[in-house]
């Protein structure tokens, strides 16, 4: 199988990527362009240390999107859970006045979020693909 776009990692060949989606307490319009510079460059350096690379980024004034690719170790829940403890953390020390305006309680995402996986093919060809295997006889 040759194809530059897959990783190499001991004992295995992969591409992970998901998209994530993370949105405001209460969908407050709370980002302004200069959080968004900040929760990427947060982003960026909290993907990379984890062995993941955060390849596209970008968001709206109450939600952001991110693009992952993930290491085959790391579990997408527990990235998501450092994602947004760390950026929040950040984002609510450096804004706290801004941040004032819209909440009165120390929060800044809303407790769920959505994660997508990504890929090459659709589902439905994956699936025909396995299934036209010639099983052993």
């Amino acid at each position: 199988m040759k194809n530059k776009s897959l990783n190499k990692a001991r004992g295995c060949v992969y591409r992970l990527s998901v998209h994530i989606i993370f949105v405001t307490k209460y969908r407050r319009k709370v980002i302004t362009k200069e959080i968004l510079g900040d929760l990427e460059k947060i982003f960026t350096r909290l993907c990379e240390a984890k062995k993941c690379q955060l390849t596209s980024f970008n968001g709206e004034s109450d939600h952001v999107h991110l693009l992952v690719e993930l290491y085959p170790d790391v579990a997408p829940s527990r990235l998501v859970n450092t994602l947004k403890t760390v950026s929040s953390r950040l984002i609510r020390r450096d804004y706290q006045a801004h941040l004032k305006k819209f909440y009165w309680k120390p929060v800044f995402w809303t407790g769920a979020y959505c994660i997508i996986s990504t890929g090459g093919a659709p589902l439905d060809i994956i699936k025909e693909y396995i299934e036209s295997q010639n099983a052993p006889g």
